[in-house]
């Protein structure tokens, strides 16, 4: 049985795709295989798109015009989680199916927050740096349980963030739209909520942990930079434009905080030109926060059935 032309443009499907072509092989599928980076623009994916059926994609630019260019196109199934790349709305309108892997990397990626808060709290890169250099430099760390954590976004992220923070004896803020935090959470973790104003006002720690979409793009600005203590840090392991990238390197270079731990930003990859590349006060990593073999291989597997249960049920519409 085909099932028609797939375009693989997950970056990390790609990586394993020894792994994964026999199975999607197995399912009739005829790989269109693309060479990426990290994601495709609109124009790089216009040539790509002509005759496929469906597609297994990262953060690509699916827009209205690339769809228009994809009429044969069926189904769009995200490798994780985030779909702020993915025009939705003009999916709708042509009858194209959308889906994603909810809670596909909460583990690693509060592993990895909480890697950056120990690294600021401990100070470990300084003082590595210090004695590569051959100065036995005293740089005094703080412990995390005299230090407040804010956590802005309370979905399964940010959940197990202030379930592991909760673990170092942190006082816990968090901000969220939605009213019903479960309250078993509020129950283990013992999490005040509050207003975002409050949360920056207050917290040690900043660890962005929302979705990207029209009410968070530039939730983070230079009044809200403003407000935060000129000791605290701020953590983005959620999407780059949630934060006004500008701002926060003027910010930083100016002192307005301590620091910033940064694992995406506004254009990926980052722009060679960037203070964030030569300041002391940060920490970055290149969008790897959700690292980790075990969860990327369960992404694969639900990616690939998703992709066939979307087929199907494209197909159960005519």
């Amino acid at each position: 049985m085909s099932r028609g032309k797939l375009l693989l443009t997950g970056p990390r499907m790609l990586r394993d795709i020894d792994m994964v072509r026999p199975r999607l092989l197995e399912l009739g599928f005829e790989l269109v295989i693309a060479e990426v980076r990290q994601s495709l623009s609109e124009e790089e994916l216009l040539p790509l798109v002509g005759d496929i059926d469906a597609t297994i994609c990262g953060g690509d630019a699916w827009t209205a015009r690339v769809m228009d260019a994809a009429p044969k196109l069926k189904a769009i199934c995200k490798w994780g989680t985030g779909i702020d790349a993915i025009d939705q709305d003009a999916a709708r309108e042509r009858g194209i199916l959308v889906r994603n892997v909810p809670d596909a990397f909460s583990v690693p990626v509060a592993d990895s927050v909480m890697c950056f808060m120990l690294n600021f709290a401990r100070r470990i890169p300084w003082l590595t740096r210090e004695l590569q250099a051959g100065r036995w430099t005293p740089l005094d760390g703080t412990s995390l349980a005299e230090c407040t954590l804010g956590v802005v976004g309370v979905g399964n992220i940010g959940s197990t963030v202030l379930r592991r923070a909760r673990a170092f004896g942190m006082t816990l803020l968090a901000t969220d739209p939605k009213p019903d935090i479960p309250l078993q959470l509020l129950d283990d973790t013992g999490v005040e909520m509050v207003e975002l104003d409050e949360l920056l006002e207050r917290s040690d720690f900043v660890s962005l942990n929302c979705d990207l979409n029209p009410t968070t793009r530039h939730l983070i600005g230079r009044r809200e930079l403003g407000l935060m203590k000129p000791t605290a840090v701020l953590i983005n392991t959620s999407r780059g434009p949630v934060v006004d990238q500008k701002a926060l390197e003027s910010c930083l270079v100016e002192g307005g905080i301590a620091g910033a731990g940064l694992d995406v930003y506004e254009a990926e990859p980052i722009d060679r030109e960037s203070p964030l590349l030569t300041l002391e006060n940060v920490l970055l990593s290149p969008h790897l926060a959700q690292s980790s073999d075990r969860a990327a291989h369960r992404v694969h597997w639900i990616t690939i059935r998703n992709v066939v249960e979307l087929l199907e049920q494209s197909e159960g519409r005519r």
